[in-house]
């Protein structure tokens, strides 16, 4: 059966063009005008994922995903036309996983939308003990982290910050977040410390680190982890 993907958008032309998209990739698109109505067939579609424009007519997309939150994972990807760093990190904060501003090319919505279900459906190797992507590879338990069967040496913060990214597979981490995470309160605004350990990260794992592949870069937002 094809994943439904639940679209929430007060905008008709928009609404067509994603159902339109997603039939033809193989989704079944279900598509919504209000915030009401879509957290009432979220709750009965079940849906694998959801689309959500900020600016419905009933509601503030926060507040739709505020309460979606409160009972499901499900990933959810935000299509807004507010294009500002603050409006994108509040919705990242909040909850959605993956945050693209119209207008948007359908390619690269299709690409986030596979990053989102792989990740959901824990695609990114994943045992009890450790996540792989590629011929890299972290086991928890050990500590290790490998690299075309070489060890790698890792600092214990640049180990809980690459099993960081690695865990949330293709979903943007905000800067705030990761400092609180992985330093603790209080660093959340100590930015110059992540710099440095991604590109002590980047140094160790990626082909060419100032042209990375696996952790890159959402300026002024944070990082994704890209299988």
């Amino acid at each position: 059966m094809s994943e439904t993907i639940l679209i929430i958008d007060d905008d008709s032309a928009i609404r067509k063009l994603l159902e339109v998209a997603l039939t033809a990739a193989g989704y079944h698109p279900l598509c919504i005008a209000t915030g009401k109505e879509g957290l009432n067939r979220a709750a009965i579609e079940a849906p694998a994922l959801v689309l959500l424009d900020l600016g419905l007519p009933d509601m503030d997309g926060k507040v739709f995903l505020e309460r979606f939150r409160e009972w499901s994972q499900a990933p959810l990807i935000v299509l807004s036309a507010r294009s500002g760093e603050s409006e994108k990190i509040a919705a990242l904060e909040g909850g959605c996983d993956d945050y693209l501003t119209k207008p948007f090319s359908t390619g690269e919505l299709l690409a986030r939308i596979k990053a989102a279900l792989r990740r959901s459906n824990n695609t990114v190797g994943d045992s009890t003990s450790g996540l792989i992507s590629g011929n890299l590879s972290l086991d928890i338990l050990s500590h290790t982290v490998m690299l075309e069967n070489e060890e790698l040496k890792l600092t214990p913060k640049e180990f809980e910050l690459l099993k960081m990214l690695m865990q949330n597979n293709g979903k943007v981490l905000t800067h705030a977040w990761l400092l609180k995470e992985i330093w603790g309160i209080g660093y959340q605004n100590e930015t110059h410390y992540l710099r440095v350990f991604i590109n002590q990260l980047r140094q160790k794992i990626e082909i060419d680190s100032a042209r990375p592949k696996r952790i890159v870069t959402e300026t002024g937002i944070g990082y994704r982890f890209v299988e």
